[in-house]
């Protein structure tokens, strides 16, 4: 069986968007990129401001309330649902809840085969790409740099502390099977 789902899980500014589109460059077969941001982005407006939604604070921590996990809940069995129909899937994540985030898509993905992937980065290099880019809050990287692998199991890491996302890309592809 072939790999079906690559999970990258890193925080924000982390550079898991780069090694999407790198992945998706180089790879012989169409792959589909999704993520929480694709779940942020499709959810209204009105719960982004919610508690029953998704918050983003000032010092940039991310809370989540029982409506943003309803829909989560949905989101995680419709993109399994997808892999098992033949899409191949990456997953730009963030493992809010470390360990238990991860249970959450394992549970879901348990009869597909997973590349699971940690993308990791110096707290102060990714807060410098928060501030770069400034479409996000800031303090989130900083917060989120090793919040979002505790208790995580991966098969391979990578660092784009000081590593390109082509050549992280290429490490992850020389993983699939």
């Amino acid at each position: 069986m072939t790999t079906q789902v690559i999970v990258l899980n890193g925080g924000s500014s982390s550079g898991k968007s780069g090694i999407v589109r790198c992945l998706q460059a180089i790879l012989p077969d169409p792959w589909l990129a999704l993520g929480t941001d694709t779940l942020v982005d499709a959810m209204p407006a009105a719960m982004r401001a919610s508690d029953t939604g998704i918050g983003f604070a000032q010092d940039g921590e991310v809370t989540v309330g029982p409506e943003f996990r309803r829909l989560e809940a949905a989101w995680i069995e419709g993109v399994a649902a997808l892999a098992r129909s033949g899409a191949r899937v990456v997953l730009d994540e963030v493992f809010l809840g470390g360990a238990e985030s991860q249970q959450r898509w394992q549970k879901a993905l348990a009869d597909l085969r997973v590349l699971w992937v940690g993308v990791r980065c110096d707290a102060d290099v990714a807060a410098g790409r928060e501030t770069a880019r400034g479409d996000r809050v800031t303090g989130m990287a900083a917060t989120q740099a090793d919040l979002v692998h505790r208790g995580v199991t991966y098969d391979l890491e990578v660092d784009t502390t000081h590593t390109e996302s082509m050549e992280c890309a290429r490490t992850i592809a020389g993983h699939l099977r």
